[in-house]
């Protein structure tokens, strides 16, 4: 992992006094996560920081990361009846674990992860593809097929989400999880509903298709949020391919048993 260029970034927003959110960006152990923490009153700032801290440490001791994100609810229900930060506090999470040319992303709750790639059906062409689902009502109701995907963003209750870590109603969350392999070019977005919610997917991937660095490219996503309202705490945090993920020709090659 070492040479992989990232950054990681968060900002209060323009409506909120305090940030609940926190992340943690590391090239050395290719691990990434962003927090975005509820409960008001610094609760949701202590969930965001346990969900953080936990999920190193565990994921540092050889954990998987679905259970370092498990083992974080429990550090947050624990705390709680310990009396720190508050009853109730909680707090969602997209995580992703780099090794080598392949990827694992995990979360729970709506903060999310998208892969920035080249297109199979052009070349020279780039896609943005959202990687995680929302476990949220609005989410519910457009996979039984109440609401249509246009209505997921405009829903009156798209903020209600299903579960979240430091649930008291959930003494297991449903730690959701994807993998995949790296492709050269490629970019991993990981952020919270503070970016997604108010930035849509073609803002973001004009800024993705910029020729600038990963720091710059941060500032613009949180850029452009602000200048949408800014109406909760932003975090993102943009990870590029490792320098030696091979391209989508060399991975077709491999898949037929062709030399690369």
């Amino acid at each position: 992992m070492f040479g992989i260029r990232h950054s990681a970034t968060t900002d209060v927003g323009l409506q909120r006094d305090n940030n609940e959110d926190a992340f943690f960006a590391s090239a050395k152990k290719g691990l990434w996560v962003v927090a975005d923490g509820m409960g008001g009153h610094a609760a949701g700032e202590v969930a965001s920081a346990i969900v953080i801290k936990t999920i190193e440490r565990e994921v540092s001791a050889g954990r998987s990361l679905s259970e370092a994100i498990q083992k974080s609810h429990h550090d947050i229900l624990n705390a709680a009846n310990a009396g720190i930060g508050g009853r109730g506090m909680g707090s969602t999470v997209v995580a992703m674990k780099s090794s080598g040319d392949s990827y694992e992303v995990c979360w729970v709750g709506d903060s999310r992860a998208y892969l920035f790639c080249p297109s199979l059906e052009a070349e020279t062409d780039y896609e943005l593809r959202q990687l995680t689902t929302d476990h949220s009502y609005v989410q519910m109701l457009y996979q039984s097929g109440a609401i249509s995907k246009d209505e997921l963003s405009t829903h009156p209750e798209k903020n209600i989400i299903t579960q979240c870590l430091g649930s008291i109603e959930l003494s297991e969350v449903n730690v959701d999880r994807m993998s995949g392999d790296w492709v050269a070019g490629s970019q991993m977005l990981l952020c919270s509903d503070g970016l997604s919610d108010v930035v849509n997917e073609n803002v973001i991937h004009r800024i993705l298709s910029l020729k600038c660095s990963p720091e710059q490219k941060t500032r613009y996503l949180i850029k452009a949020a602000l200048e949408n309202g800014g109406k909760d705490n932003i975090t993102v945090a943009l990870v590029e391919a490792p320098n030696s993920a091979p391209s989508w020709v060399s991975q077709i090659r491999r898949g037929f048993g062709w030399p690369s």
